[in-house]
């Protein structure tokens, strides 16, 4: 929690130092480009390596694999992109580093190893893993394509 409260503290303070001391030496005009520039970049970065994950993710899918990577992939895109949103420098390096395969490999690698992937069969019989119990809200039934009638 105090992790959080003194990212949230100087994160602000060291974005507004860098942007104008930059500024002072390139010029306001020139750091206002540069800040949307790598906006721009990362924007389009970001919806190339997004759709690629998604791609994968679904080939795992349908193979009948579970997708933990992909899915890990996607939640550090969907943060290195609201980094690369929000104005300022420091917080553009860390966004584009979630864009950078190696770099997001480690820390798939780091979060994967740090997470349990409860077994299907758990989960197709209507148990609650982490209470032992059979959940009521589970319906079965039958589902059809109006195509194929």
């Amino acid at each position: 929690m105090r992790v959080l409260l003194l990212l949230f503290i100087v994160m602000p303070v060291v974005e507004m130092w860098l942007l104008i001391t930059v500024g002072g030496q390139i010029g306001a005009m020139a750091t206002i480009g540069l800040v949307l520039l790598t906006a721009v970049a990362g924007a389009k970065l970001l919806r190339e390596q997004g759709f690629e994950t998604l791609w994968r993710g679904q080939s795992k899918l349908a193979e009948g694999q579970l997708p933990a990577q992909e899915i890990v992939e996607g939640i550090i895109l969907a943060v290195s992109g609201a980094l690369l949103l929000t104005p300022g420098f420091l917080t553009d390096a860390i966004g584009f580093a979630g864009l950078i395969p190696p770099i997001r490999a480690v820390f798939v690698g780091r979060l994967l190893s740090k997470m349990v992937v409860a077994p299907a069969d758990a989960q197709a019989g209507g148990f609650n893993t982490r209470q032992g119990t059979q959940d009521a809200d589970v319906i079965e039934g039958e589902a059809w394509d109006e195509k194929n009638r």
